[in-house]
């Protein structure tokens, strides 16, 4: 099979310039003419395999971080949204994309950002919603969208907080199975903070709350202890790395302060789930143990929803894991986490394909389902599902229920004790499935709910089938 050409121009011109070095001397370390680097880094040439050499020995580069770039994200993404039927007639080609997501990512960002306010404030005309109209809400990303993106481009994976927590975690004395006692007492040696299971965090709808005059964190004593784990690390994320959180929150560049507060959040999240599954030991015993998401729950006294985000964050330069995707869905189809270091893609509108095993997963609770999908662009995975429920509570009390979905290329299989028994090689035993319906053009699929956005539709009065149109 014909190796993949890579364009990386962007990348070459950030090592060259991370050196201070010209293109004039960067070219001469490299053993090729300036005129030559030129083209590379403007995407006009192709890096060969003697430069990528050259790169790695001359200027310590991990080769195999340079090929796996947010530009098929961001081509992803931008085919979607030029799809919209408001570009009719003036969608550029393939070609012209790839170009622009390569050579100008932070354009393609910004007509994304632009796209979206535009679907928003068409939303907002055609559902008439006075409130929204005038409080003008739709016309800009909201926060947890702004944050969701910023996580999705970055791969996921932040490098200082994760070996910040790698080396908290090994500094501990105490094993998993009294990681919150042990978490519990460094609060309270290092920052004078008491832990009280229950406390000010008896209500359902309250997992942790810290008060910062007494010094007490409580955490809800009906959450699970992987939970209290985790909440108990994020404080301590809170309390140990706040300037390394401002300083890549600042450096985001996030529109509203609303995101910034967000995103937070979310690197606190980041921190405390690196510390439960530390990088290297995780790493290592995914591997031994196959993937398995139970066994791996119960070695690091997790919970399998913790295992299976952290699955999908293993991207560390120099000592990557198997690419994952990992989405949470709700029981309305709504994605409310996404990440995918795979080809494979989430809708950013409208909801997932209803052929997708994770839809199955609530009508088979304590199962892990098992699924070989092939998208339309002929990428094949293997795909797994299951149901969670969070009980928070009594009777009275509400449950929430999410589905998670975990997977990789069909490549990795073998590493997946999942696979063990599923004809990998059979062409019919891969069910095919779309990213959503509007961008998938598949046209003999029995469970479509609206046409493609760039096919025109043909209707026929006189013959009736399982969907009620076609498409050319």
């Amino acid at each position: 099979m014909r190796a993949r050409k890579l364009f990386i121009g962007r990348n070459i011109r950030g090592i060259r310039e991370g050196t201070g070095l010209t293109q004039a001397k960067f070219a001469e370390q490299l053993g090729i003419s300036t005129s030559y680097l030129n083209q590379i880094e403007n995407n006009q040439r192709h890096v060969t395999a003697p430069v990528l050499l050259a790169l790695a020995e001359i200027f310590a580069v991990d080769i195999a971080t340079l090929s796996e770039n947010d530009s098929d994200r961001l081509l992803a993404d931008m085919a979607e949204a030029i799809a919209d039927p408001i570009f009719k007639g003036l969608q550029p080609s393939g070609q012209d994309l790839n170009l622009v997501t390569q050579n100008t990512p932070s354009v393609a960002r910004a007509f994304l950002t632009m796209h979206q306010a535009l679907r928003r404030a068409g939303e907002q005309l055609a559902e008439l919603d006075d409130t929204l109209a005038r409080s003008g809400g739709l016309n800009e990303p909201t926060p947890y969208e702004e944050v969701r993106d910023f996580f999705h481009y970055i791969n996921n994976y932040v490098h200082e907080l994760d070996v910040a927590a790698e080396r908290f975690t090994g500094q501990l004395k105490g094993t998993t199975r009294n990681r919150v006692r042990t978490l519990a007492d460094h609060l309270e040696r290092h920052h004078r903070v008491r832990v009280a299971i229950g406390g000010s965090a008896t209500d359902a709808q309250i997992i942790r709350r810290y008060d910062p005059v007494s010094r007490v964190l409580s955490i809800n004593p009906k959450a699970a202890p992987s939970t209290h784990a985790f909440q108990l690390a994020h404080q301590i994320c809170q309390l140990e790395h706040a300037d390394s959180i401002e300083r890549i929150t600042n450096e985001a560049g996030f529109r509203t302060q609303d995101a910034a507060s967000v995103c937070r959040i979310g690197l606190a999240n980041y921190f405390a789930g690196s510390a439960l599954l530390p990088y290297g030991d995780f790493l290592s015993a995914a591997s031994e143990l196959r993937h398995d998401l139970e066994l791996l729950a119960d070695r690091f006294g997790a919970s399998i929803e913790q295992v299976a985000h952290r699955l999908s964050t293993l991207q560390r330069p120099g000592m990557k894991g198997i690419p994952f995707f990992f989405a949470r869905v709700d029981q309305a189809g709504n994605i409310t986490k996404r990440h995918s270091a795979t080809k494979l893609q989430f809708a950013r509108f409208g909801s997932t394909c209803p052929l997708w095993n994770v839809h199955k997963a609530f009508a088979t609770p304590d199962r892990i389902l098992r699924q070989l999908a092939e998208t339309p662009d002929g990428a094949r995975y293997l795909c797994l599902a299951t149901a969670i429920a969070k009980p928070s509570g009594g009777y009275r009390d509400p449950v929430q229920r999410y589905a998670l979905a975990i997977g990789c290329e069909i490549r990795h299989a073998s590493a997946l004790v999942y696979a063990d028994d599923l004809d990998i090689k059979s062409k019919t035993a891969f069910e095919p499935i779309g990213i959503s319906c509007r961008i998938c053009e598949r046209s003999d699929c029995h469970q479509r709910a609206v046409p493609p956005l760039k096919r025109r539709l043909s209707v026929d009065h006189n013959s009736r089938d399982t969907i009620p149109y076609s498409f050319e």
